[in-house]
């Protein structure tokens, strides 16, 4: 008996069906390339483990290709869609679970966790929280990578986010010190949330075939500790961390003290902050990992006092 598929969208013929019927075309300017392999959505699925009280978000939801797949196992769905001339197909591709499908049209970028959750609360479901609990999307490739630090950062009910991104963007997000792809981008996002899943997708499961590889990577929230006393960093102290990531990465090819104190922060500060966490003054930030950078956050803030 052949498998019910995942979602019935999700081959070749099907998705030039719905683009036919509604005469579109694909949209390389909006990062459009959709998902024909069912396989892979079940690969999504596993990762995401979807649950009744899920409320998910979705970022580029297309034609609803992993929509439709989503909807049965969440509590409900909100996507945000940029092409104007989608939610018509929307409409009627997840017609069946129209129920628990929210959606939203415009740059996700400018969606706030307020819009969402008021698109979900006015679907009326009864005994669901409407805040987002997991971003689960095959993100437009030009933005993924800020959509899940901005989502990780701003969503705070947001506990995974299990995503279809480049292979260079999962290259970064998982990145460790030391390595080419690691950066302020996977320092900043480990503030927050940690990789816990990764596999590889290659451009033959998408229609058009895109000129990248991808990947889906799921990061699973997971804040930073001060590492004295083992509590979650407060806000003041992970905001003064961002900005010594941000200052230490400023021009990378520098010494961590030279780039520092170029962005701004005193050269009389640094020696003692570094001197105080055993830092070497001629160490470059990709060496550092995420621990150095709060240690070294934590040092600057009591430069000075008693």
């Amino acid at each position: 008996m052949a498998q019910t598929p995942h979602s019935w969208l999700a081959n070749p013929s099907r998705t030039r069906e719905v683009l036919d019927g509604f005469s579109l075309y694909t949209k390389h300017r909006l990062g459009q390339n959709f998902l024909v392999n069912d396989s892979v959505i079940g690969r999504i699925l596993g990762l995401a483990e979807l649950g009744e009280k899920d409320v998910v978000f979705e970022v580029g939801p297309g034609i609803g290709t992993l929509t439709v797949a989503m909807l049965p196992h969440a509590g409900a769905v909100c996507s945000v869609e940029a092409d104007r001339t989608l939610p018509p197909v929307l409409a009627q591709t997840c017609a069946r679970d129209s129920e628990r499908f929210a959606l939203l049209e415009g740059d996700a970028l400018r969606v706030d966790v307020g819009a969402l959750t008021d698109a979900v609360r006015n679907l009326g479901i009864e005994g669901l929280d409407p805040a987002p609990t997991k971003l689960v999307s095959n993100l437009p490739y030009q933005v993924a990578a800020t959509i899940i630090l901005k989502t990780f950062e701003q969503m705070p009910t947001i506990g995974r986010a299990v995503v279809m991104v480049q292979a260079e963007v999962a290259d970064r997000i998982s990145a460790k010190p030391g390595s080419k792809a690691y950066g302020a981008y996977t320092a900043k996002l480990s503030l927050l949330g940690t990789v816990t899943g990764r596999f590889e997708v290659g451009p033959g499961n998408f229609m058009p075939p895109p000129h990248v590889d991808s990947a889906v990577v799921r990061i699973d929230r997971d804040p930073a500790r001060d590492p004295a006393t083992g509590e979650p960093l407060s806000p003041a102290m992970l905001e003064a961390t961002r900005g010594v990531i941000e200052a230490a990465f400023a021009q990378r090819r520098k010494t961590i003290r030279n780039s520092m104190s170029s962005a701004g922060y005193a050269k009389d500060a640094l020696d003692e902050a570094l001197s105080a966490t055993g830092i070497e003054p001629t160490a470059r930030a990709e060496t550092l990992a995420t621990e150095d950078f709060i240690r070294l956050a934590d040092a600057l803030s009591q430069v000075g006092k008693e």
